[in-house]
C-alpha cells in the first residue's frame, strides 16, 4: 500500500466524514429517545430558531401544537441533529466548488461530489418530512438509508482524495468468486440495514424479548402481510409505532433472519478472501461482523439499552461502508485504487 499526491479537497472530504458519522450517531440516538417529533415543526423548532425556552414561549408553542407539548429533553437531540446535518451540506457544497476550480487535473472526482450535493439535497427534503409526515415509517427507513449512503460516498471520495493506492495483487483481478461473493454480501447488508431501520421506525425491536426464541416460541404468530404493508396513510402520529404485535414480530423475525444470512455470507467472504491472500481485509471483516452481531443479540438479551443500540446503528454503517470499499477495490483495473 502506498500514498500518491493529496489531491484538493481531502482535507474537506475528511471533515464531511467526520461529520457524517456524528450524523449518522445523532440520528440513531434521536430515534431511539423518541425525539424524532421533539420539534414537531421544520426547519424550526416551535417557530424557534432553537427552541422555546420562556414560559410564555412554552406556552405558546403548546397551544399551537397541543398534540407535541414541549419536552425540552427532545428539542435538543433534533436540533443538534439538525444542526450537524446542515452544516453537512455547506462542507459538501464547498467540497463542489474545490472540485469545479480542480477538474482538469488528472484523476480529480468530479462527477462524485456532484452525486454527492444532489444526494444529500434529497436527504434533507427526506428529514424535513420525517418530521412533517410525523415520523412515517417509510420515510424515516428512506432517511436512514439515505444517511447510511451519504456516509459511504463520502469515505469513498475520501480515499479518492487522500491518493492511497492499494498495489495490484493479480490473482485477486482473476478471480470472480471474490467478486461476486463480495457484491452478494453488500447486496445482503443493504437488504439487512432496510429490515433495520424498518424494525426501528415500526418500534419493533423489543417484539421478540427472548432469545433464541421470540416471545417462548420457535415461531410465533406474525402479520407479514400487515408488518411489510408499505402503503401506509399520511396523517397518523407513528411515534411509539402503531402496529399490533404479530405485525411486529414479523417484521421482527424478518430482521433476525437477515441477520443470520449476513452473518453466513460474510464468514464465507471471510475465509475466500483469507485463501486468496487478503487476509488483513479478512480480519478486517470478521471483527466488524463480529462486533455487530455482538451488539444485535445485546439489544434483545439487555432490552434495548441506549448505548447498544446506537452503537449497533453505527457499526451497521462501518459494516455497510467496508463491504462497499471491498467491492470498489475487488472490481477496480490495475493498480487497485480506491
Amino acid at each position: 500500500m502506498s500514498f500518491r499526491k493529496v489531491k484538493p479537497g481531502f482535507g474537506l472530504s475528511l471533515l464531511a466524514t467526520i461529520v457524517v458519522s456524528v450524523v449518522v450517531v445523532l440520528g440513531a440516538f434521536t430515534r431511539l429517545v423518541d425525539a424524532g417529533l421533539g420539534c414537531p415543526d421544520w426547519p424550526t423548532c416551535y417557530g424557534h430558531i432553537w427552541a422555546p425556552t420562556t414560559e410564555g414561549e412554552i406556552a405558546a408553542a403548546n397551544s399551537a401544537y397541543p398534540e407535541i407539548p414541549v419536552d425540552l429533553n427532545k428539542t435538543w437531540p433534533e436540533m443538534v441533529h439538525r444542526y450537524f446535518a446542515s452544516s453537512l451540506g455547506l462542507i459538501i457544497i464547498a467540497i463542489v466548488a474545490v472540485s469545479v476550480r480542480h477538474r482538469k487535473l488528472p484523476d480529480q472526482p468530479f462527477k462524485l461530489p456532484l452525486f454527492l450535493l444532489a444526494f444529500v439535497i434529497i436527504q434533507g427534503i427526506f428529514g424535513a418530512w420525517t418530521v412533517t409526515m410525523k415520523l412515517l415509517p417509510q420515510v424515516v427507513t428512506a432517511h436512514l438509508l439515505g444517511g447510511f449512503t451519504t456516509f459511504t460516498l463520502l469515505v469513498i471520495l475520501t480515499l479518492r482524495l487522500s491518493g492511497l493506492n492499494f498495489p495490484k495483487i493479480s490473482l485477486l483481478n482473476r478471480a470472480l468468486k471474490p467478486k461476486r461473493l463480495a457484491a452478494v454480501t453488500l447486496l445482503a447488508v443493504i437488504i439487512q440495514i432496510f429490515l433495520g431501520g424498518w424494525t426501528s421506525s415500526n418500534y419493533a425491536a423489543m417484539a421478540c424479548p427472548d432469545l433464541p426464541t421470540c416471545q417462548l416460541q420457535w415461531w410465533p404468530e406474525a402479520d407479514f402481510k400487515t408488518g411489510f404493508d408499505l402503503i401506509h396513510p399520511i396523517g397518523p402520529n407513528y411515534q411509539g409505532g402503531s402496529l399490533d404485535l404479530p405485525a411486529q414480530i414479523a417484521i421482527h423475525l424478518s430482521h433476525r433472519i437477515g441477520a443470520m444470512i449476513v452473518t453466513l455470507l460474510s464468514l464465507m467472504l471471510v475465509a475466500v478472501l483469507y485463501m486468496r491472500g487478503l487476509k488483513p481485509w479478512a480480519m478486517g471483516l470478521l471483527t466488524l461482523l463480529a462486533i455487530q452481531v455482538s451488539l444485535g443479540l445485546s439489544n434483545v438479551y439487555f432490552g434495548l439499552p441506549l448505548s447498544v443500540a446506537v452503537l449497533h446503528n453505527l457499526f451497521g454503517a462501518l459494516l455497510l461502508i467496508y463491504l462497499a470499499v471491498l467491492n470498489v477495490m475487488l472490481n477496480r483495473k490495475e493498480p487497485v485504487y480506491v
